[in-house]
């Protein structure tokens, strides 16, 4: 509810009314000319004259009617669907569907709705409401476009003693505000006078937050509810996990207690796909996955315990980084490790050790990024040490395209939302890259340096048009990207579904040639040893095998002697043999 002010007054205190009106020109003096005066002037040579070649006009001031504009948001959701089905579950929908099939007004009414649906077909058979007729002139201005970015504003970390900003997100509706959270990661780094405190930006105002969120520990992620973007869910330093309510305050509504929250810092945090909105998992460095409920926080739902050998053991849990969750595969999710290895798990399993379906091996460091594309979901990104990666999820062994070795760390990556070949790096040298492996695959299509500290987080709005960049001093960036970046170009999806499944084929045959190498290996190695241990089949080899044995017994026996002879002829010279 909003708290609303009136200031009334009496309409007799507000003094006379002033009424004002246009009128011409009125004669009040006419000053006639005194010859007199003319022995008082003062004649000045030379003489400079100012000439204006314009009219003189004079000066006027007119008060305008005000106009107030106020800003309101809309949510717009598929309509058509009763409240209690979700449109975005597809077991929900086709159960509904099957429902309204087998009511008896439904035939009735298809048979009305048909002849009007067969009147709109014959007006869009006769005109073609969707031809272009401006396609070559929209190519060439394409295809001469650079692309480049330019910085919107920079919100900068207000405090005195600066934290890194770890993590981004937009707000769900319109993307105008851009929560920002601040965190110390250095080992025992934290100052006693560093404050806590991380901030919501409105983007058209970056010299002071418009909202302060106040975490009893540095937050390290921090994301929106896509379904309420009043809502806020943070990972601690501390390993807790704690939601915000904008509509109530700067404080937790709830958070996490101390000894079912995570034993390391949180580093991702990601809200579910389900009908209540209020479901979230979280992976720390502590190698585990806990699932939660944020209207009831004192334990998770669900947990997992990242352990390769799939026995729930804790002390070989892998330390996770990075999360991916895809809408459309409500059951998988996966993880990026420490240890450079992405784990894909299926949720939905009986067992434990049945949550984790595989593992993909490629980096030699954390990865930092994962996320898959939003237009393939089978091909996902992982960004870690020097390099990114695009996997494929049929290839286990090896990516199907990488980048080349850069010189600095990569910390940060994320694909475009609305491009599917594009996707977007930051570097610890402070550098963004923008890599379209569509029009060149060696080197970035656009490269930034965007400051001089080093670059830790990424975020890209739901456009495509406008991206923002941590920094090491918390400094976060807004960045604006060229239309030819941002816009879906002709036949882009079907040439990058052609790269990556020509890619994949490739990937896929090398595998094959590896594993048959690695049978033919494994077959010679058996047939040698067997060849060993086989006995002769005929007298012959028997006998042969009796010689050289004796001849090596009598070469061994013959040169032991020849030893002991030296031996000897050196403590007596005397001694001859």
């Amino acid at each position: 509810m909003e708290i609303v002010h009136v200031y009334t007054k009496k309409r007799n205190e507000f003094g006379r009314q002033c009424n004002f009106s246009d009128r011409p020109a009125e004669l009040h003096v006419d000053i006639l000319p005194d010859p007199s005066l003319a022995s008082n002037f003062i004649e000045r040579d030379p003489c400079d004259i100012p000439i204006q070649c314009t009219q003189e006009m004079s000066e006027h001031e007119v008060n305008t009617e005000r106009f107030e504009s106020d800003t309101r948001g809309i949510n717009h959701v598929e309509g058509g669907w009763p409240k209690d089905v979700n449109p975005q579950e597809m077991e929900q929908t086709i159960r509904f569907r099957k429902k309204v099939e087998k009511d008896e007004h439904y035939f009735s009414t298809i048979m009305q709705l048909g002849s009007n649906m067969e009147h709109c077909i014959k007006q869009n058979n006769a005109i073609n409401i969707y031809q272009e007729y401006f396609e070559e002139e929209e190519v060439v201005e394409e295809s001469e476009e650079q692309p480049s970015a330019k910085t919107i504003n920079v919100f900068r970390d207000p405090n005195e003693i600066k934290r890194t900003a770890t993590c981004l997100s937009w707000h769900p509706d319109g993307s105008c505000k851009l929560a920002v959270a601040y965190s110390s990661l250095g080992f025992q780094n934290i100052s006693p006078d560093m404050s806590y405190d991380s901030y919501i930006w409105d983007i058209e105002s970056p010299n002071k937050p418009e909202m302060t969120l106040k975490p009893v520990s540095l937050l390290v992620c921090l994301e929106y509810n896509p379904k309420d973007s009043h809502i806020l869910v943070g990972g601690s330093y501390n390993g807790q996990i704690a939601y915000w309510d904008t509509r109530k305050g700067s404080q937790p509504v709830e958070m996490s207690t101390i000894e079912h929250s995570h034993r390391d810092p949180v580093y991702k945090v990601i809200w579910l796909q389900s009908k209540t909105g209020t479901d979230t998992f979280s992976a720390s460095t502590d190698g585990q996955v806990l699932w939660w409920d944020i209207r009831k926080m004192s334990e998770p739902t669900e947990r997992l315990v990242l352990d390769p050998n799939k026995k729930g053991n804790l002390d070989n849990a892998l330390g996770a980084i990075s999360l991916e969750f895809e809408t459309t595969m409500p059951t998988k999710f996966m993880v990026g490790t420490e240890q450079g290895l992405v784990v894909s798990c299926n949720r939905k399993a009986k067992t434990p050790a049945e949550k984790i379906v595989c593992t993909y091996s490629g980096h030699h460091g954390p990865i930092y990024a994962l996320q898959r594309n939003p237009f393939f979901p089978k091909n996902f990104l992982t960004v870690a040490d020097w390099t990114a990666r695009i996997w494929s999820e049929d290839i286990k062994e090896s990516s199907i395209m990488w980048t080349k070795y850069h010189m600095a760390y990569l910390s940060d990556g994320c694909w475009s939302p609305v491009r599917p070949s594009v996707f977007f790096t930051v570097k610890m040298d402070g550098t963004l890259d923008v890599w379209d492996f569509l029009f060149k695959q060696n080197d970035p299509t656009l490269s930034l340096k965007v400051c001089d500290e080093a670059l830790y987080s990424l975020r890209v709005q739901d456009n495509g048009r406008f991206l923002a960049c941590g920094s090491q001093l918390g400094t976060a960036t807004l960045l604006e990207i060229s239309p030819g970046l941002c816009t879906l170009q002709r036949n882009e999806k079907a040439l990058a579904t052609a790269m990556f499944e020509r890619e994949t084929k490739r990937e896929k045959i090398l595998e094959a040639r590896h594993r048959e190498m690695r049978l033919k290996e494994r077959s010679r190695s058996e047939q040698s040893k067997d060849e060993d241990t086989k006995e002769g089949d005929g007298e012959e080899s028997v006998e042969e095998l009796a010689t050289r044995t004796e001849a090596e017994f009598y070469e061994i026996v013959e040169a032991e002697l020849k030893k002991r002879a030296k031996e000897q002829e050196k403590k007596d010279p005397v001694f001859q043999r």
